[in-house]
């Protein structure tokens, strides 16, 4: 009898996140680690933290490393199981680096010049400001993914770009050495709806842009965020309507109590019918707290106590490098290093 088919290998995902802040915000959780969460269970997971993307800008070293193990810390509290998920620091990987390089070098001048957060960022900065790190930092990314042969890689649209340099760098190196590089899909993130600034809400909760009033940090006090909450700018009247252009406010909070809760837009509307916009912040508070109370004791437990975090690092970078290296070898072997 023929052998039975052996079943499919599970989709491969890799997602990165910067430790650019000494606590996640809601909008960072509900746009993005969130959903990396449920893909644990139907795909092979690689989630790591991008500490070599955080020397773009000049940090201190003291605040890189602490940001960095916040940044793991968070991860593990939002749900990501080290059982099923490889978790893992970017700079315990060398590999990274070693691929970037060998991109970099198939990457058009112009082609990086093109890519809107550099262009973007280094406007902002200004030309001499700006560093060749950032200038590359797409590249980087590039080879953060081809490294792990991923399959899907979560993505907003402000990332979609970037995305599409690796596709193309991907397409590229298998044009010209033979089938070396999954080819990588988008995998993109369901939309919560804009996370707005709750005293500016017009604008997007930010890190960089937003007032300390307006942002909800995940690791403050819960009694600083109910006050944020409560104080939240809404709008004139006393109807709970989801109006984003006339009501933003109130839209805004409708839009985080539906993210926390599971509850569409249009039931919370029946059940605040009649009610006050007093209602609606105390039901948003407390959803916040609900999931922000025990993120946040867990993520301070493994900041206190190492161990068991370091551990967890330690076996993922051994993951990591098995699959890394085996690909940069093939990569090298094809390029004529070795």
């Amino acid at each position: 009898m023929p052998a039975p088919d052996a079943p499919a290998a599970a989709p491969r995902v890799l997602s990165l996140a910067q430790p650019t802040a000494d606590s996640l915000h809601l909008g960072n959780y509900l746009g993005a680690l969130r959903q990396w969460v449920p893909l644990q269970d139907d795909h092979e997971t690689f989630y790591g933290v991008a500490d070599l993307h955080a020397v773009t800008v000049e940090v201190d070293p003291a605040v890189l490393r602490d940001r960095t193990l916040r940044s793991a810390a968070q991860l593990l509290a939002a749900g990501v199981d080290p059982d099923k998920s490889t978790v893992f620091l970017q700079s315990d990987v060398p590999e990274h680096t070693q691929l970037s390089w060998i991109l970099a070098c198939m990457t058009g001048f112009g082609q990086a010049q093109r890519m809107t957060q550099f262009k973007d960022k280094s406007a902002r900065m200004g030309a001499e400001a700006a560093n060749v790190g950032l200038f590359t930092y797409p590249v980087l990314m590039a080879a953060d993914i081809l490294l792990y042969q991923a399959d899907q890689v979560p993505v907003g649209e402000d990332q979609r770009q970037h995305l599409e340099l690796t596709r193309d760098l991907a397409n590229r190196f298998n044009s010209r050495y033979g089938k070396t590089f999954v080819v990588p899909e988008p995998h993109i993130l369901a939309s919560v709806g804009k996370i707005a600034d709750l005293a500016d809400p017009a604008a997007k909760m930010s890190k960089t842009s937003s007032s300390p009033s307006g942002i909800i940090e995940l690791l403050d006090d819960p009694k600083i965020n109910i006050r944020k909450i409560k104080s939240a700018v809404t709008d004139s009247g006393r109807e709970i309507t989801f109006d984003e252009v006339g009501k933003p406010g109130v839209a805004n909070l409708l839009t985080i109590l539906s993210a926390l809760t599971g509850t569409d837009i249009v039931t919370l509307i029946d059940q605040f019918a009649g009610r006050g916009y007093g209602d609606l912040k105390g039901a948003v508070a407390d959803a916040v707290t609900a999931f922000a109370a025990p993120f946040r004791e867990r993520t301070l437990q493994l900041m206190a106590d190492r161990t068991e975090l370091e551990a967890i690092l330690s076996r993922g970078a051994e993951r990591a490098r098995e699959v890394a290296g085996a690909t940069l070898n093939d990569v090298y072997t094809k390029v004529g290093l070795r």
